[in-house]
């Protein structure tokens, strides 16, 4: 048989690697900073773009798609090339694919500093941005299939198997979360509301960690690990087991992130029972990744590629152990809201994801410069610091979260919340520290391997096209005998399709009940929409970030009750597009703001929006001083009106025209009370819209004493 050349495209690994490397040292800055201001709040330099809020979504979204999935570009565009045995399959394809990637992530890096955001954790981008994403992941796709298809190997290798359910699982999480209105270029609502809302962005973003943060980088793994140990994967078929059976259960487990909240206990209980399947087919991976090592340990303690590869993997296992732990509701119920999730989230991210795209550029440089690595020295202090790093940041978190939720669930002999909410922040400042000094150690590992590369190309020669050779697919005609899957193996759009099916099932079980039956989401007579001004302060809540640190979702347990008043019904929410039940406390939750039991003079408000010192001493939120000289735009107002009513927010007809007006109404009578407390302010600056959101957060079921539901 005639044997064909051609050559590899390293060009445009080169291109995601050096993306990977810029993103992923700024995307750890910008995490740092955000760390620091936690309990030294004055690094935000009193600015709107720097503050916690608007640099906590930032760094989440550099870390994940811009470190993490420049680093997946990059394997994957390395591995399938090597795998298929073949060019990708349009070099026009993958540049508009780098260039395209790297738009959206310079639009997202500004937009949300402007504090243009959705505020649904992972899906911050606004509608622009994800039709731009949708675009290039189509283009993405085209290409990766085109080269699945033209390939000279007959078998697609497992790696590939993963890529393939990556590339169609995130399409489909990614356009169905994302279905907003446009109000404008750079504002939206979403098309969900409330529980319904809460339901689809978490099946979301628990598979946004899924799909876009294992299972292509399980498909990596299975490439690089192999190659670097030199020994085959352990077990063709536990790989099989381990990547239809993950990719079916994980899908189910997104309503872990819920559980004590309004969503229907149906759903809180299939998001457990499959979070804890999800620990077989994971581990699976794992012992599959590690038992690939066996006869190569003694590479281990020289090979730093390896080194990190084994940390990596091992992180996968703690993350895939603990994440269904967290989802069992005896834990969950010390867990959620905590530091506990934070730390959790940063072993998968740090050690798993992190450490896996450090091996793979130790790997992949020397070879595509024809050198070997600059120092192995320096790549083992790399790795020494990061692991130190890693352990510094988690488990002081882990302790912080134990530590808070017991602070929160005291009482005094008498009955009495024993802390208040300040004390159980400013008591975990000592664990906060330590987590940015474990940070500070990662990205210094960082920097060091961004040096030990730089050298490695010095002393090598650049291969932009890496000569190969290999038979042509000869086609097939009979399968008999054969094991099933090596069948489907040679089918890419079929293993597409199936893939598609069974990553569906989980999420229309879970939405179609939550969104057709009426008593999954009883009614509050009680509930009204926001007054136009109220709307206005809600938009600016969501600009400012403040569910970064802010929960509205109050749980059914007696110390939240205490402090915070009557437990949250799914009724309350269904004019929130979106919702902000929020993941996180470092701020007290807000639920009952306004209602009389928590309910505080607007003044008090203004000043501690100008300086929450003043108001809560020792408190570590930002000063939000813009608030008080930034004039509120009312000519948005009328567009916002119209897009709550296309959403089905019973506003009258043609409210939208005469919505200004009762919102000046509003805000004179706010700024009149500001005036009896000696605060002179005009009555359209975005403090007294914002005033005006607090002062209604829980008002509406607390204005009766048994709001009517009607159940349909």
């Amino acid at each position: 048989m005639q044997v064909e050349k051609f050559y590899y495209d390293n060009k445009i690994v080169k291109a995601f690697g050096i993306a990977t490397i810029v993103f992923g040292i700024v995307g750890m800055l910008a995490g740092l900073w955000a760390a620091i201001q936690i309990y030294y709040p004055a690094i935000s330099l009193n600015l709107a773009p720097t503050t916690f809020g608007r640099l906590r979504p930032l760094h989440t979204n550099a870390i994940i798609f811009a470190f993490v999935g420049n680093s997946i570009f990059t394997g994957v565009y390395y591995s399938l090339q090597r795998l298929c045995k073949t060019r990708m399959f349009s070099d026009r394809l993958s540049w508009i694919h780098f260039w395209g990637w790297q738009g959206i992530i310079a639009a997202a890096a500004i937009t949300l500093l402007m504090g243009f955001t959705t505020s649904k954790e992972y899906a911050e981008l606004e509608w622009p941005i994800d039709i731009a994403i949708t675009i290039v992941w189509v283009i993405f796709g085209i290409n990766m299939f085109g080269t699945i298809i033209k390939r000279r190997e007959r078998h697609l290798y497992v790696a590939i198997w993963f890529y393939i359910a990556t590339w169609v699982t995130v399409a489909m999480l990614h356009i169905v979360n994302s279905i907003a209105i446009p109000v404008s270029f750079m504002k939206s609502y979403s098309w969900y509301a409330g529980v319904q809302d809460a339901l689809v962005q978490w099946w979301y973003g628990h598979n946004a960690v899924a799909f876009f943060l294992t299972t292509p980088i399980l498909g990596l793994m299975y490439y690089f690990l192999p190659k670097a140990a030199n020994r085959p994967v352990y077990s063709y078929r536990l790989s099989i087991i381990h990547f239809w059976a993950l990719i079916f259960i994980y899908i189910w487990a997104g309503p872990h992130h819920l559980l004590y909240s309004a969503l229907p206990d149906w759903a809180q209980s299939l998001g457990v029972v499959f979070s804890i399947m999800l620990i077989a087919p994971s581990w699976g991976g794992m012992l599959n990744g590690l038992f690939t090592l066996r006869g190569a340990w003694d590479k281990v303690r020289e090979d730093p590629v390896l080194k990190f590869m084994v940390v990596a993997i091992t992180c996968y296992g703690m993350s895939t152990f603990e994440g269904p732990m967290l989802s069992l509701k005896s834990i969950n119920a010390i867990s959620h809201f905590t530091d506990w999730t934070i730390a959790h989230v940063h072993i998968g991210g740090l050690g798993w994801n992190g450490f896996l795209a450090f091996a793979i550029l130790y790997y992949m440089v020397p070879k595509m410069w024809g050198t070997t690595l600059y120092s192995k020295k320096l790549a083992t202090n790399h790795f020494w610091l990061g692991t130190i790093g890693i352990i510094l940041y988690a488990v002081p978190l882990y302790w912080a979260g134990f530590e808070q939720a017991s602070m929160w669930k005291q009482f005094t002999p008498e009955g009495q919340i024993k802390y208040d909410f300040l004390q159980t922040v400013t008591n975990l400042i000592p664990m906060y520290i330590s987590r940015s000094i474990g940070g500070t150690l990662y990205l210094v590992g960082s920097l060091m391997m961004v040096y030990n590369l730089y050298k490695t190309i010095k002393k090598g020669v650049f291969i932009p096209n890496e000569a190969a050779e290999a038979a042509p697919l000869v086609k097939e005609t009979s399968h008999k005998k054969e094991y099933w899957h090596r069948v489907l193996e040679r089918k890419p759009v079929t293993m597409l399709v199936v893939s598609l099916i069974l990553v569906s099932i989980g999420g229309l079980v879970q939405m179609i009940p939550t969104f057709l039956v009426k008593s999954n989401v009883p009614t509050i007579a009680s509930v009204k929409p926001y007054t136009p001004l109220e709307l206005q302060g809600r938009d600016i809540y969501v600009r400012e970030g403040c569910y970064t640190c802010h929960s509205q979702m109050i749980r059914p347990f007696r110390d939240e009750v205490a402090r915070y008043g009557e437990y949250s019904k799914a009724g309350e929410f269904v004019y929130d597009h979106p919702f902000q039940w929020g993941s996180k406390r470092t701020g007290p939750d807000l639920a009952r703001e306004g209602a009389p039991k928590l309910k505080r003079p607007d003044s008090w408000h203004y000043n501690h929006m100008y300086d929450p010192r003043s108001m809560s001493p020792g408190s570590l939120m930002p000063q939000y001083v813009w608030l008080i000289d930034n004039k509120l735009d009312t000519s948005s107002t009328p567009a916002k009106i119209r897009a709550m009513r296309t959403l089905g927010v019973p506003y009258p007809e043609g409210y939208d025209k005469i919505a200004n007006r009762d919102l000046m109404q509003q805000a004179d009578s706010i700024a009149a009370n500001l005036k009896k407390d000696k605060i002179e302010t005009p009555s359209d600056m975005e403090i007294i819209a914002l005033i005006a959101y607090l002062q209604r957060l829980g008002r509406d079921i607390t204005n009766e004493p048994k709001p009517v539901a009607e159940n349909k």
